[in-house]
Formats: C-alpha cells, structure tokens, sequence
C-alpha cells in the first residue's frame, strides 16, 4: 500500500521507514518469488491472557505471513463503514473521502457523517485484539477503542507510571459488530434486482387495438418513474446488459412539495419481451437472485426511518418471494398489513436492531444512498464484541493512522480512535492476499530472545505452543533454522511445547525433538485435511502432499513422540464426503497417531470475503451452497459439525488402534486446537542429572 498527502508532489512514498527496522532480502534458488522482511523483536514469547478461550497461555510465532499459500489462512484489508452505508477497505478511503464516525448526544454515541482529514505513520509496538465473534484487531499500546466502560488504551499497568483505563477480558467494544461481505453484482444478482424493482415500482402492458383502419394493432409499454437516480441508474445498466437499452426522460417535473421524478421506458416488442424475460421467477432462486431481490424491492418501496426497515408492497406473491429471502438469510421479520384504495398494503418489517439492517445493507447493497443513512443512530451494543485476548506482539512495527473530523472512525464494526488496526499481516501495510503468502516477516532474533526469556526468574516454565499464527515448519524454515534454534533452546531448559504444523519439514528434526522429549513433554500435531488430490491442490498449493504428512505422522509416533492430526478444515462441497473423511482417518489411525480431531472451515468475518473470492473464481458452483450453510455465521450449524464428527470418530474407532482415541471436537479452529492440552509448570519434567552433551552439528550460514 503506497499514498501521499493530497499537498504533496512527486512519487509516492513508501510505507517502510529508513531506519533498519525492517531489513529486505529477496528470495532466490528455491525461495525465488519469496520476499523476507527481518525485524528483531523485543520479545518472542508471547502470552495469552488467562480468561481467554484458548487451550495454552503462551505462544511463539517466529514467522509471520505463510508461503504455503493455503486459500483459508489469510484475511483481507480491514473495512471501513462509509457515509454511503456501505464499507471499504481502509487503503482505499483517501483524504475527503466521508466516513462514519461518532458524537455523543444524550445517553448515546451516535454515527454522523466525517470527513477524512489525513493519512500518516507512525511506528509502534504493536499489540493484536481478539473479539468474541473472531475480529482480530492490531494496534498500538497507546491506541484507544470504545468500551462498555469509555475509550480505553490497548496497554497499561494498575499502578504507577505506565497506570491508565486499559483494555482487559472483562471489558467490550462498542460497534455495531463486524461487517458483513458485499455482494457480488452477477448476472443472478441483476436478474433478481430487476424482479424486485419492476415487479415493485415498474409499468408493464402490451394491450391490444383496433386501429380506424379496421387493422389490430398490439400497444406494448415498459416504464419506469422513480425520484431516486441512483437506483433508476442502476436499473438502466442491468437492462443493458440484458441487451435493452433504455434512455431517462423526465416523468413529472419539480414541485415544492415534490422531487423531480425521471423515467425510462421501451416501446418495442422486443423490449417488453427482454424486461419481462428478466425479470422471470426462477423455480429454485439463488442466494444471489434472492439478493438482488431484496435490494430492488427495497429501492423500489421499502423505506428505513426511526430505526425502522420496512418492504411495503400489495402483491401477495411478491411479498412471499421476500419473506423467503429474508428466510434463507437468517433475518427475523414480521408481516403487517393495512388498507388501501383497491387492496391490502402489506409491509414486511425487518426485526433485530442496527445490527441487523446494517447486515441487510451490506448483504444486499440497495442502491438509494439516502435510504441507507445511519446518521443519527445510537450505537447500541447487540454484538458479540466482548474481547477475548489481548497480546503483545513483541514487535515494533509500522502503523497507518486516519484523521477524521470526529477523531474517530468505525473499522470493522467497532469504534476506533483515530487508528488504523486489521489483521496480523496488514501491520506492515502488506496486500493480505499474495503479500501474506510470498512477503514473510522473519524475527531473526528470536533464538537469542528467547533464550533470554527463559532465563528470567519470572519465567515458571509454562507450556509454549508453536504454530498458532502460521506454520513454523514452513519453506522459510529450511532458510533460517529458527524453529530448529527455538526446540534447541526449549530442551536446554526442559520446557514443555507443542507444535502444529503442515510440513513433514520437521522430521528434519526428529532426533531434536527426541532427545526433547526425554526431558520435557512434547506434543506435536499435524494438520491433514483431505487426501484427496484435486482438494489438496487446489487449496493448500504449497504444502508438501498430505501422505507425505502422514508418514510423517507415522516416524514421529515411531520415535516415541505424541503425535495427533487435526483433520482440518474440512471444506463443505470439496472434502467434507463421507469417503473423503473415512479415507484420511483411517490413514491417520492406521499411522498412529494418538488423537483425530475433525475440524470444519471456519469463516470467520473478513476471512470470508477472501474465501468467498477465491470460490467464486475456481469453484463457483459451491457459492450457493456456502452463501446458504454460512449465512448465519462464521462456523457451519453444529448438527452439520456433528456429523462430519461422528463419521470420524466412527471410522477411527473402526481402526482398532489400540494406541488411537478419537477426539471430536465439532467446533473449533486449528490456532484452539493447537496447544490441545494447557501445560502448566506442574506438568514440566525435570531435567536429567546430567543434561545430554550438545550434538556437534554444521552450523548454518545464516
């Protein structure tokens, strides 16, 4: 990501500082197409609050970003709620862009319009949020969010000089929650649009003549008359594209109490034909008809004032085709009905607060900007915006602030002070699509750090897991060697890990963890999703074969380390089939390994969007089953994770592994199945008498 100030002239400038905080070394050989930006951090354990749900206190991610360029492992940019009601990524709102921000007015803050006033940098140590409904924020220590209890540092201490109001697990973002994905404008989504537009507000007739002449003559008529251009607009283009071109001309002009109405039309029996061929009901409609549907109605006759959404419209049938979109959306509606001239007027009401019509914007994208307005809307928390955990980085890293004119902006659903904060990779104003698979930020200090650490008399000798941010066995491993350095320093001081990891990579350093394993406990797990090839390919392009991954499973049991596989994810339409699953367990068990635990793909918000890109690319037959299953949420309903479940735990148990348990898990990610099993001190062996005489080995050039 590259700006400049509106003021300034010349190229733009580069995000990086000068200074050698962050030191770049092109891959070449075997990493050519890989970039590694060296940082030293100031500290590499890191911890993981108590009250947090995640199975171990304390991590070590020596890489960050991951060449195995796994389609799920990455999140997009961060979005930013526009003044139009709708949301884009912060490097894409420039200075005088309008952007939501927040007043206080009575017991509420409120959202009202701001303008953009400036980007800038700064660089800080960074600290990453984690919410309850998966949104992971990084910001600085000095940063503020919104609270339950008022704006909040993200660091401090409960006395002396570093005492201030600080972020805890006790506390809450305020926001109107995490933003939902926008739709894709695709021929369904236009057809659907079209529907819900003329069916609601549009004039269709071809109406049968005599002419004087004693000759029939038919009468065909299309138009369509709306004060609101932008959706007249909109409907215009989809009509072109549907092969009718259309040109406004005015219906009724201006008056004090009226708006300028304008309209477009057809004539021909052709264009009727074409406009009522769109706007066709399909027998089985899409997620994306059944969107396009809600935004034309809508725009056409619904309304959004005093916090209230409505549909309005008097034909039965129309109005059925709605509830079942809100249906298959998970919106919660009722139906009111009142008189009107000839018939009946029903309204569909959207129920569930802010939250929800900010979901219904964002989800079905009407057109009519002034129906979208939030201005005014008290911020009233309904969502799950409790934090989970806060952890310090231990790295001092760039950072992009905004300035706005109310010192503040909403950044993915909750309010922000005046900084920028997103997910993991975007810290170094990295594009977090291919720069999270091919621009790795290495801590090339982090063995001499951590021995360090380990030495401090306040450390306990707690159980530290590996892997949950990227693979630590990754192909910038085979450069560095810092996971190697990492089990070396943790069995010179018997201290309990884990590792979670892809790559067969680590039976590089099996005799490593063996001699590890008689001085402390190990525990290893390996992430096998599928076996079937085409998945393989198509979703995890480089990671080494998942049979390698179980031979690997195999050697590590062989050695006498615990070694479990996470099944994961489990990809709903690509690997979740019965044969798929039965296949990879029983490979699993029959490897040895101690635990099988099924995991399915968790979209959790933001990752979605990059998911649901790289779907409608390669797959795009299984959007429609993705828009239905993850509708709701992040996580597949816990019937459809129950089953993928107990068809592992069936087959595992049908492997008759004396040493294999099934662990079904059903709910989950692999970053809280990472540690499995929250180590204390307790559980540290003592060391041997006589520590193992250091193995004389080739030292590495880097």
């Amino acid at each position: 990501m590259r700006w400049t100030l509106a003021d300034e002239e010349g190229p733009q400038a580069s995000l990086f500082p000068e200074e050698d905080l962050v030191d770049r070394h092109v891959g070449i050989g075997e990493y050519r197409g890989l970039e590694f930006l060296h940082v030293r951090a100031k500290r590499v354990i890191n911890e993981v609050p108590s009250a947090s749900h995640l199975p171990f206190h304390w991590t070590i991610n020596a890489y960050r970003g991951c060449s195995h360029a796994c389609v799920y492992c990455v999140s997009p940019e961060t979005p930013v709620l526009t003044a139009d009601g709708r949301h884009r990524p912060i490097a894409e709102v420039g200075v005088g862009d309008e952007v939501y921000g927040t007043v206080r007015r009575g017991s509420y803050r409120r959202l009202t319009r701001t303008k953009v006033l400036a980007h800038w940098r700064t660089t800080k140590e960074a600290y990453r949020i984690t919410l309850e409904d998966g949104t992971g924020l990084v910001a600085s220590g000095d940063h503020r969010f919104l609270t339950e209890r008022g704006w909040k540092f993200v660091s401090g201490t409960g006395c002396g000089p570093g005492q201030r109001p600080h972020l805890t697990t006790n506390n809450s973002l305020l926001g109107t929650g995490s933003f939902t994905a926008q739709p894709v404008q695709d021929e369904g989504y236009r057809r659907g649009y079209l529907t819900g537009m003329i069916l609601g507000d549009g004039h269709i007739h071809h109406r049968p003549y005599v002419r004087s002449t004693g000759q029939p003559w038919t009468s065909y008529q299309f138009r369509l008359a709306l004060a609101d251009e932008e959706a007249l607009v909109r409907t215009q283009r989809f009509l072109s594209l549907e092969g009718l071109e259309t040109a406004p001309f005015l219906f009724e002009a201006a008056a004090p109490v009226r708006r300028e109405v304008s309209a477009i039309r057809s004539q021909s029996s052709s264009g009727v034909a074409t406009v009522e061929r769109a706007i066709d009901v399909p027998r089985e409609p899409t997620a994306a008809w059944q969107k396009g549907l809600l935004a034309g109605t809508f725009d056409a006759e619904g309304s959004c004032s005093g916090g209230i959404l409505r549909v309005h419209n008097g034909d039965r049938q129309l109005i059925d085709l709605i509830l079942a979109a809100f249906r298959r959306f998970g919106f919660h509606t009722t139906v009111e009905e009142r008189p009107g001239t000839n018939f009946p007027i029903f309204s569909v009401r959207l129920l569930g607060g802010q939250a929800e019509r900010l979901r219904f914007f964002h989800l079905v994208d009407p057109a009519i900007t002034r129906k979208r307005s939030m201005e005014g809307d008290a911020i009233k928390n309904t969502a799950a915006l409790r934090i989970v955990a806060v952890e310090r980085m231990g790295l001092q890293m760039p950072m992009v602030d905004i300035t706005t004119g109310t010192g503040d902006f909403i950044a993915d659903g909750v309010v922000s002070h005046n900084c920028f904060a997103r997910p993991t990779h975007d810290y170094l104003g990295l594009n977090i699509g291919s720069d999270f698979d091919t621009k790795l930020v290495v801590k090339v200090n982090a063995v001499e750090r951590l021995r360090a650490e380990l030495k401090a008399k306040r450390w306990a000798g707690d159980h530290i897991a590996m892997g949950t941010n990227t693979d630590p066995y990754q192909r910038a491993e085979g450069k560095y060697h810092l996971t190697q350095g990492i089990v070396k320093v943790l069995t010179e001081a018997a201290n309990p890990f884990s590792i979670l990891t892809k790559s067969p990579l680590i039976l590089r350093d099996l005799d490593l963890l063996r001699r590890a394993n008689d001085v402390t406990d190990v525990r290893v797990n390996l992430s096998i999703g599928t076996l079937d090839e085409a998945t393989w390919k198509a979703t995890e392009p480089g990671t080494a074969h998942p049979r390698r991954r179980v031979e690997a499973v195999k050697r590590l049991v062989d050695a006498g380390i615990e070694c479990g596989v996470l099944i994961a994810p489990i990809i709903p339409g690509m690997s979740d089939g019965e044969e798929q699953l039965t296949e990879v367990a029983r490979a699993c068990a029959d490897a040895g390994a101690a635990s099988v635990s099924a995991i399915s793909l968790f979209l959790k918000p933001g990752l979605r969007d990059h998911w649901m890109t790289w779907l409608r690319a390669e797959r795009p037959d299984l959007v429609d089953l993705y828009e239905r299953r993850y509708a709701n949420g992040s996580r597949l309903d816990k019937r459809e994770q129950q089953t993928v479940s107990d068809t592992v735990t069936r087959v595992v148990a049908e492997s008759r592994s004396a040493r294999t348990r099934a662990i079904p898990t059903g709910d989950g990610d692999m970053q809280r199945i990472a540690g499995e099993q929250r180590l204390g001190p307790g559980r540290r062996r003592q060391p041997p008498k006589s520590p193992p005489s250091p193995q004389h080995e080739q030292g590495t050039l880097l």
